[in-house]
């Protein structure tokens, strides 16, 4: 028989997790661990340290800590099992400390928590062999072979499931009551059963069902909501290069995928119809190097958690535009019979689902090698933003790609895919990513047309936005000047007259605002000194991009409707 204090802790862990946890004790002699979905915790432990192991291991499921790529190469002899559960276990804790108790928030080590800012981020830490304390006794251990295991069991339904964006669990857990600090009897005087109405009522209704939508596998590496084979083509955009480097033309490792786009050629005002060629090359890692992620990855989170929302149509509110016809029904029923009437009897549309595809396109030409300000390469800026967006955006359930790109000439230009949409964010995208060395030129034009392709056909969502990466320097053979610049400024609006939108981010290089106005024109676009600073600038930069494309697809489709009935209207008089 399951206890009232079994259900509590389920209902804690669930609301930490932000998933359907059980709760169970350790065998004898065994601290606590969790195969990641059901927590056990080790029975020698008191009352205090009972919900503070229950707090770490739902908070390293709900921070993705125990995934099986994470784990996989972590060795407990060597002592890098403990290390990392350290690390990650305060970093786990920091991340959703808005969530936890008065009594697991006192534990936490923020000094600690700062030496990582992902689990990628811990397991590297605790690998660098650096000399720290084991972890608390109540930590417990992590196992991943139960991990893997249990994931294995459910692989075969994960690859069945479509795209189904993860809604953030702030929304569940804001109502949840935390009271006062308490130590003593387990320490639940913040969840107080009073009824449906009460804290715990709100949340079992909405872990039940009607906040959340849940879905299986990876957030941001479901399959793809539809497929076809039709490679769409996207106008062209260019940057120019004053700086001429190395290229290594290692046609032999090219996949067989070539791709054929126009470009525009702004002193005839006419496109060159499939002129340039763009290959796709497979990604290579020439070492164990993992890509630095940009700091401030939680403030980075933050700013973005609010983009792509869609309308989502909620019943049972106590407002909204229309009257449900259900609830008021059974408000009625309950008058009639003598009891207190529901009052939430309204449907309420809410920006809650979250609707976004978006595709990073980095710039790894040549020109990258170059100095910034503060003495790191242009490359290295870039590379860090790259993975900061990807992981960011990846863990807010939002679809998203990384690709590479540089060129020789307009027969090869390269993309290198580092991460796919129905890729998860891992340790190899990492290593992928870290082994990109800028080289060779940069004919944007054909790159922004593939990237556009892409999230087009494979995005498979409604709101798309492409973000790319560079210094703002286009030049390639035959392409400089005002010819690559007209190009690039060409390529970008077209992407965002067929709904897709585009984000121009330069960090690290020292280009002027002029030269970046004249190769990106009115497409959103910035220039970030240090990416340190992407955080401050990310959100509203994002919600512009998109906003800007919304008005002028919008203005378009007006026009070109205008155009239509005239030309309708001079034929029929």
């Amino acid at each position: 028989m399951v206890t009232d204090r079994a259900r509590r802790l389920e209902l804690l862990a669930s609301a930490i997790s932000g998933l359907a946890l059980s709760v169970e004790p350790a065998e004898t002699d065994l601290p606590s661990w969790t195969d990641g979905s059901t927590i056990y915790l080790d029975g020698t432990l008191s009352d205090t340290d009972h919900i503070r192991a229950l707090a770490v291991q739902a908070a390293l499921i709900g921070s993705g800590s125990l995934a099986s790529d994470v784990l996989a190469n972590l060795s407990r002899r060597s002592g890098e099992l403990d290390r990392y559960l350290r690390i990650e276990g305060h970093r786990a804790l920091a991340e959703l400390d808005d969530v936890l108790p008065p009594s697991v928030r006192r534990i936490i080590d923020h000094g600690t928590a700062a030496l990582s800012n992902s689990p990628l981020g811990s397991a590297a830490v605790a690998k660098s062999q650096r000399t720290m304390a084991p972890p608390p006794a109540f930590f417990g251990i992590v196992r991943p072979k139960q991990v893997r295991a249990t994931r294995a069991d459910s692989r075969d339904d994960a690859a069945s499931t479509v795209h189904a964006p993860r809604h953030t669990r702030d929304q569940v857990l804001r109502e949840l009551d935390d009271g006062e600090d308490s130590d003593n009897g387990g320490g639940f005087d913040m969840l107080n059963p009073v009824g449906g109405s009460g804290a715990l009522g709100r949340l079992i209704l909405r872990l039940l069902g009607t906040a959340r939508s849940k879905g299986k596998g990876t957030p941001g590496a479901e399959s793809a909501t539809h497929r076809t084979r039709h490679d769409g083509r996207v106008s062209a955009g260019a940057a120019v290069s004053s700086h001429k480097a190395e290229f290594t033309d290692d046609l032999v490792d090219i996949i067989k995928r070539d791709f054929t786009y126009p470009e525009w050629n702004v002193f005839a005002r006419a496109y060159k119809a499939d002129w340039c060629t763009v290959s796709e090359v497979p990604p290579t890692i020439g070492s164990s190097q993992l890509a630095a992620v940009a700091p401030g990855a939680a403030a980075l989170r933050r700013s973005l958690a609010r983009l792509g929302l869609d309308l989502e149509r909620r019943r049972r509110q106590y407002q909204g535009d229309e009257i449900d016809i259900d609830a008021t029904v059974e408000a009625r029923v309950a008058l009639v019979a003598g009891s207190g009437p529901g009052e939430a009897i309204y449907i309420d549309s809410v920006r809650q689902r979250r609707e976004l595809s978006v595709l990073v396109l980095l710039d790894i030409s040549g020109s990258a090698k170059e100095p910034s300000e503060s003495g790191r390469t242009v490359h290295d800026h870039q590379v860090a933003a790259a993975a900061g967006l990807t992981s960011a955006l990846h863990g807010l359930g939002d679809r998203v790609a990384l690709f590479g790109f540089r060129s020789q000439g307009r027969g090869a230009v390269q993309v290198v895919p580092v991460k796919r949409f129905a890729e998860a964010f891992d340790l190899l995208t990492l290593r992928r990513l870290g082994d990109l060395k800028p080289a060779g030129y940069t004919r944007l034009g054909a790159a922004i047309r593939h990237g556009s392709a892409i999230l087009e056909r494979d995005g498979g969502t409604a709101r798309r936005l492409l973000v790319v990466l560079s210094d703002g320097f286009a030049y390639d053979h035959g392409y400089e000047g005002n010819y690559g610049e007209a190009d690039a400024r060409r390529a970008l609006a077209e992407a965002r007259r067929r709904g897709t939108a585009c984000l121009c981010l330069t960090i690290g290089a020292g280009t002027d605002s002029d030269s970046l106005r004249r190769v990106f024109g009115t497409t959103a676009h910035a220039r970030v000194p240090h990416v340190d600073q992407l955080p401050a600038t990310a959100g509203p930069l994002f919600r512009t991009a998109l906003r800007l494309t919304e008005v002028q697809r919008r203005t378009f489709q007006r026009k070109r409707r205008t155009t239509e009935r005239l030309q309708i209207e001079r034929r029929t008089a």
